[in-house]
């Protein structure tokens, strides 16, 4: 068997895993772009000052050049993606003349998850006034202006998590007190049935592809992820074809395609601490037109959790147990949950999420892709816990 260079691919293997692992358009798109920039260079570091000359481009492209640009600066966080605040000052439409706090949101060289900036920009404007995002404003999806692949939308005011619950990473089992989650976990159930129900027949969302009822929807979602699988990692795993052989074996059979936003969890949303509202959802890149299943099993991980006082009662992500959530959840929706169908996407998302810490993550680290590499290095570590878990759950499935 040829020896395959995962740094160099070659256009006859690009193309040989785009026959074996057929996935949307734009999901196709972002993998073969992909592979085929490998080969180049690193992820160069960015300053303020070019950067801000770059979103003054595109913007100018947009609206023009009566506008000024003030503040600029980094935001921290996440493991993905680069974040820089600035002011702009311009006639925003409906509005007048005032001065927005914007973000710009920008690709490295790759990342430890490879998306679709434009699909991440058309979901939130579709969701825009049914749960609370921040506005979109622009998108350079072809890096036509800036580095790399980039979106601007307006900053979101509010914190995500507790500011007494200590300096653990936001969203990975952050403690919420009693006060604060009797007024959270409502508004979490009821957006998340929102999302789930929202009409998106009449929505300019061009880079999805919508799965037929049936098997179609968990079939592109194992292709998606065994490919990403076959192009980054570096050491084959037994137990990682086995998952895939399973997942394939027992294929959910979708019964009404739902907006997914693929990472439903407590640190992907900002509250107002004061009267608990919460004020904007983020991270929607991961989001696809899908199955409602693979959210309930995500937010229901015990990643995203903690338990509660009586130390015996688990609160899915710090909210309430996992039986009221559920029943919360269908009497908001009105769609039922099927224990069968989120057992499946629980085995799905961690085979998801060890193909990113073990072969995406070593990958860009390796090649000086992305400005986190330290980060996605330090991720690798908890792949065998993703693993082991993985396997009880097939055990538990079989």
């Amino acid at each position: 068997m040829p020896v395959v260079d995962k740094n160099r691919p070659s256009p006859e293997w690009i193309a040989e895993l785009r026959r074996r692992f057929p996935v949307e358009r734009e999901i196709d798109r972002i993998l073969t772009r992909k592979l085929t920039l490998r080969s180049g260079p690193g992820f160069e570091p960015q300053t303020l000052e070019p950067l801000v000359a770059s979103v003054t481009r595109l913007i100018t492209h947009n609206i023009g050049d009566n506008f000024k640009i003030s503040g600029a600066k980094w935001l921290s966080g996440g493991a993905s993606k680069l974040q820089m605040s600035f002011r702009l000052d311009w006639d925003r439409p409906g509005v007048g003349r005032e001065q927005t706090r914007m973000v710009l949101r920008m690709e490295p060289a790759a990342s430890i998850v490879e998306t679709s900036r434009l699909r991440e920009f058309q979901l939130i404007k579709a969701l825009d006034g049914t749960v609370a995002v921040p506005p979109v404003f622009w998108c350079d999806a072809d890096a036509e202006f800036l580095p790399y692949p980039a979106l601007i939308y307006g900053f979101a005011e509010g914190v995500a998590k507790p500011s007494q619950s200590g300096d653990k990473v936001s969203g990975l089992g952050t403690f919420i007190p009693p006060d604060l989650r009797a007024k959270l976990a409502p508004q979490f159930v009821a957006d998340l049935a929102k999302i789930h129900t929202f009409d998106f027949s009449k929505a300019d969302l061009s880079a999805f592809d919508v799965p037929q009822p049936g098997p179609e929807c968990a079939e592109w979602g194992i292709n998606w992820w065994e490919r990403v699988w076959e192009e980054d990692c570096d050491e084959d795993s037994p137990l990682m074809r086995l998952c895939a052989g399973w997942l394939r074996r027992n294929k959910p059979s979708l019964d009404r395609p739902v907006i997914v936003h693929a990472d439903y969890r407590s640190g992907n949303f900002l509250f107002n601490e004061s009267d608990g509202r919460i004020t904007a959802w983020l991270d929607w890149e991961l989001g696809r037109i899908g199955d409602r299943h693979q959210d309930l099993a995500w937010t229901t991980s015990h990643a995203f959790g903690h338990y509660d006082t009586d130390g015996k009662t688990f609160l899915v992500c710090g909210m309430q147990p996992e039986s009221a959530f559920f029943e919360d959840y269908e009497k908001a929706s009105g769609l039922s949950v099927d224990p069968k169908s989120v057992h499946w996407h629980k085995v799905y998302n961690d085979f998801m999420m060890v193909t990113l810490v073990l072969a995406t993550g070593y990958r860009v680290a390796r090649g000086g892709k992305t400005h986190q590499d330290v980060l996605v290095t330090w991720l690798m570590g908890i792949g065998a816990l993703l693993q082991e878990e993985m396997r009880g759950l097939i055990e538990k499935g079989a």
